[in-house]
């Protein structure tokens, strides 16, 4: 709504003239004036919506040429001089008044946002806590010393704001929520010695009197300190040791609720934050947390019992619709799954609101309700407060008060404003009653359901077998081993329970996927493996849909499932709305798995690596198996996964060995990718070839740190530190396994190579398969500048004149020697990669082709995918357009074979459907026709 028409009902001209009246008696010389028709509107509408304001300007009637330039410029802060602390609080108190003017002020005429206001009040109370603890901590010094800990540094007062404070979003007369704190114990060190407990409870409770106390010029801020630890009953002031021991023995959902918004807001401010980043797991666990659902729904029924009570009916923030609604609403999302997101770990609430709707969380439709709503309210609420200056959050009963407000804000009356009002307190109650509803699912018990509670002594399998196990002797005899468990008899009640309306849902679901006997067995495992982890048990429990996601998954991929298995925290990619949506893009994955690097601790460093691979490929083998993309979209996202983890250990291992044997002066090291990892067609639970090279300046023998190396074992340290890392057995498994002989001489060579006998050997030793190899190696991690020279050996090498029938005939002879050693295929199956017509057949055919034109066409260097092979050749002239089309078609149809297979756990042979006949014939009549009659396969002999 626009500001308020200088034209003015009858009923609100009198308070208007007499507060004008007082403000000119105020004035003591009319020329101090600001002459300005506009001014005067403004004093108008000020006279409307504020007695406050009024007020504030006949006591200090320098501000008016202040207002009138908009107070855009920040008002000096009060000077508390430590030999006059007795003025202290009028000081303060007539700071706040002034500012608190200026906010009513740019909030009237238009001048600012709600959000402007929200902060303006927010700074403002910092601002008034700041000066006064400055002030105090001086008076203390000189009264008792300052506070030393044992090894003599000095501890501060940690003062933490909660609620709206915290969040940067105080309303216009909110009180400020307080929590103080201290690094650590010790003692002052003044004439008048105080262990640090005292000294910090003495110099709090001054603090809050200095703000709270109500005096001739009012208060300054109204302070609450009962969300300390222990309430009202807690000491004032507690170190950081004994803050840690209280939220991990007696923190409760509500405190973590009430601790997603704290900041450090006076005193020592860096040490607080610092702390808050210590207490990140108390308030937000780690991974999906429906743990917390019972908590939250218990406050949200303390909630929903207020609001229901008749004199919280015009209570905009507590009653239906209210405020405090969208608050909870908001932070129980962000309190489930800030743990896994990271942009929902935030203070403010519409950035809050907003990090939900991109996560997927809200609706946009939703989330954009909401926040016009909390801003609606949040105007309404500074209005009613600027009124008088007084804590309210609720509408006025008085005809005159109510007329103000409307007016104040741009409506023709009250009713008008109500109308409105309602409309966004109904949206708002809407989506707070969606929150957290009932469990669904739990229809009263069935047959499976009756069956599950009285094993293992009653049951009957028959129960099973009319569900549709077909082997329901064996399916009765697993659940009952299940029920007679440890891990089952030592649930707690609670968990126990879970369990209970888990596993019959479990059993349907199985019943309804494609193999229902399989689906048990893997479901009894994995409920096995997450027992202990009650959380999981709430997951499922809480999110039914989940139940039937989860059992599809289990009945068709046996490698799903020995992951979730094994690492019961993929269930959350169940859950993960980003699941169904876009697939991550490459910078994504390494962003993800650069956050690593900002642990400290290696070892958890490397889990946390461990665990974003671990999601990451598994929403990838997710996107494949439910058919949202090709294999060959998921072979290369693989692939691009791997690069940025090679990349990240890398940093991982270079900054290691730098901290203890230095760097090697103008060193550089690279790490090329070979085989299907170089190609972009990595698979599930495929090693990685990895070739390592290195070069430095002549001259540079060694490294410069305290334990120098030698360079050359400099840069093979660095090369075993990464395949070590990328080896090692964490909590999420490994990452992966390492294969090195497809560097220069193979297993005996040395492990790292210089870039000048990587060159050397790719002139005058490397054997025509080497080359072949080299069509698809890719530069993956490391300096740039090596990176482009390895390209450039890479392109000298493939572009080199080549004698046709030596390369054609090298090719034969290679491809008949693996097709002895590897070829698993026999009468009935067919060996997908390399059996006759098989990948890689394929592989051989584009690695030919490249050798043979590359030296006449340049374009042919860069492709290292198959189907860019394909694409390139096809450009070159060196393969006809239909054969290019078939091809591309052969390599879709077995690479998605091949990869249906490792999701089932299964070695890439398969009985030759008509599509993967059609494909293997394609790649062998390409092969003969570019010359290449490659041998045929075991199933032909």
């Amino acid at each position: 709504m626009s500001p308020i028409a200088p034209a003015l009902p009858e009923s609100v001209l009198p308070v208007v003239d007499r507060a004008l009246a007082r403000l000119r008696l105020a004035v003591p010389d009319p020329s101090h004036w600001p002459p300005s028709a506009a001014f005067d509107a403004g004093l108008r509408q000020l006279a409307v919506a504020s007695d406050f304001a009024i007020d504030t300007l006949c006591r200090q009637p320098e501000l008016l040429r202040w207002l009138a330039d908009g107070a855009a410029v920040p008002l000096p802060p009060p000077v508390l001089d430590p030999l006059q602390s007795s003025a202290w609080p009028t000081r303060l108190r007539r700071y706040r008044a002034a500012v608190s003017t200026a906010l009513v002020w740019r909030d009237l005429l238009g001048l600012d946002e709600v959000e402007a206001t929200l902060a303006g009040a927010t700074a403002l109370a910092e601002d008034c806590l700041q000066l006064a603890l400055a002030a105090l901590e001086q008076e203390f010094a000189q009264r008792h010393g300052v506070v030393r800990a044992a090894d003599g540094s000095v501890q501060r007062l940690v003062v933490f704001g909660l609620g709206k404070l915290g969040g940067g979003e105080l309303n216009f007369s909110s009180d400020i929520d307080l929590v103080y704190a201290y690094p650590e114990g010790g003692e002052s060190d003044g004439a008048r010695p105080l262990a640090a407990e005292e000294y910090f409870a003495r110099l709090g409770q001054r603090l809050a009197r200095l703000l709270d106390e109500t005096t001739a010029e009012g208060f300054c801020h109204r302070v609450d300190l009962r969300l300390r630890p222990f309430g009202s009953a807690g000491r004032v002031a507690l170190s950081f040791a004994a803050m840690d021991q209280y939220f991990q023995r007696e923190g409760r959902d509500w405190e973590r609720y009430a601790w997603i918004k704290a900041r450090a807001v006076a005193g020592d401010i860096a040490a607080g934050e610092a702390w808050l980043q210590t207490l990140r797991p108390f308030v937000y666990r780690r991974y999906l947390d429906f743990t917390a659902l019972d908590g939250l729904r218990e406050m949200k029924a303390a909630i929903t019992a207020e609001v229901a009570r008749k004199d919280r009916l015009d209570d905009i923030k507590r009653g239906p619709g209210g405020i405090r609604e969208i608050e909870f609403l908001a932070q129980a999302l962000q309190l489930i799954r800030g743990g896994r997101e990271a942009a929902l770990r935030e203070r403010r609430l519409l950035p809050a609101l907003r990090a939900l709707v991109e996560a997927g969380q809200m609706a946009a439709g939703d989330g954009q309700d909401l926040i016009d709503a909390y801003r609606f309210l949040r105007r309404l609420e500074n209005r009613l407060q600027m009124l008088r200056d007084a804590q309210t959050h609720a509408l006025p009963v008085d005809p005159l008060d109510r007329e103000r407000i409307a007016l104040g804000l741009g409506y023709a009356g009250w009713e008008a404003l109500l109308r409105d009002l309602d409309g966004q307190r109904q949206r708002v109650a809407t989506e707070f009653d969606a929150l957290l509803a009932p469990r669904q699912g739990q229809a009263a018990p069935d047959a499976l359901a009756s069956y599950w509670r009285v094993l293992p002594g009653g049951g009957s399998a028959e129960v099973l077998a009319d569900a549709g196990f077909a082997d329901a002797t064996g399916a009765d005899q697993s659940l009952r081993e299940f029920a007679q468990s440890l891990g089952v008899k030592s649930l707690s009640d609670a968990a126990r329970a879970r369990l209970d309306r888990v596993l019959p849902a479990l059993l349907h679901a199985a019943t309804r996927s494609p193999q229902p006997d399989a689906a048990l067995r893997r479901v009894l495992g994995l409920l096995q493996a997450i027992l202990r982890r009650t959380s999981y048990l709430a997951l499922l429990d809480e999110q039914p849909s989940a139940l039937e996601r989860l059992v599809n998954v289990l009945a068709r991929s046996a490698l799903l499932s020995e992951r979730l298995v094994g690492f019961p925290l993929l269930l959350d990619e169940l859950l993960d709305t980003r699941v169904a949506g876009p697939m991550p893009q490459l910078q994504d994955m390494h962003d993800a798995c650069a956050q690593a690097l900002t642990l400290d601790d290696p070892e958890a460093a490397l889990r946390m690596l461990n665990e974003v691979r671990l999601a990451l490929s598994f929403r990838m083998a997710l996107a494949f198996h439910d058919g949202r993309q090709p294999a060959v979209d998921c072979t290369r996202q693989l692939a691009q996964l791997a690069d940025a983890v090679v990349v990240t250990v890398l940093e991982m291992a270079r900054a290691d060995l730098v901290a203890t044997h230095g760097e090697v002066p103008g060193g550089r090291f690279a790490i090329i990718g070979y085989g299907s990892l170089g190609g972009l067609e990595l698979g599930f639970g495929s090693d990685l070839d990895l070739v390592f090279l290195y070069d430095h300046p002549a001259g540079v023998d060694a490294s410069d740190g305290g334990r120098p190396l030698e360079s050359g074992r400099w840069f093979a340290r660095l090369a075993q530190k990464v395949m070590a890392l990328l080896a090692a057995v964490t909590a999420a498994g490994r990452l992966y396994d390492i294969d090195v002989r497809l560097r220069p001489d193979g297993g005996k060579g040395a492990l790292v190579s210089s870039l000048a006998s990587y060159t050397d050997y790719q002139r005058e030793r490397a054997w025509t398969w080497e080359h072949q190899a080299l069509v698809r190696a890719r530069a993956i991690a490391g300096e740039p500048s090596l990176l482009a020279d390895f390209e450039q050996v890479r392109a000298a090498t493939l572009g080199r004149v080549r004698d046709h029938d030596m390369l054609f005939a090298d090719v034969l002879k290679m491809r008949a020697r693996m097709r002895t050693e590897l070829d698993r295929s026999d009468a009935a199956r067919l060996d997908l990669k390399q059996g006759a017509g098989g990948l890689v057949d394929l592989e051989f055919v584009l690695q030919t082709g490249v050798l043979a034109q590359a030296a006449g066409h340049p374009a042919l260097y860069e492709p290292r995918e198959t189907p860019f092979l394909i694409a390139a050749l096809a450009a070159a002239g060196w393969l006809p357009g239909t054969t290019a089309v078939a091809l591309h078609d052969a390599h879709a149809t077995l690479l998605d074979a091949g990869l249906r297979c490792t999701l089932d756990r299964r070695p890439r042979i398969t009985a030759p459907t008509p599509e993967i006949e059609a494909a293997c014939a394609a790649i062998t009549a390409a092969a003969i026709a570019q010359g290449l009659p490659f041998e045929p396969g075991k199933a032909a002999l």
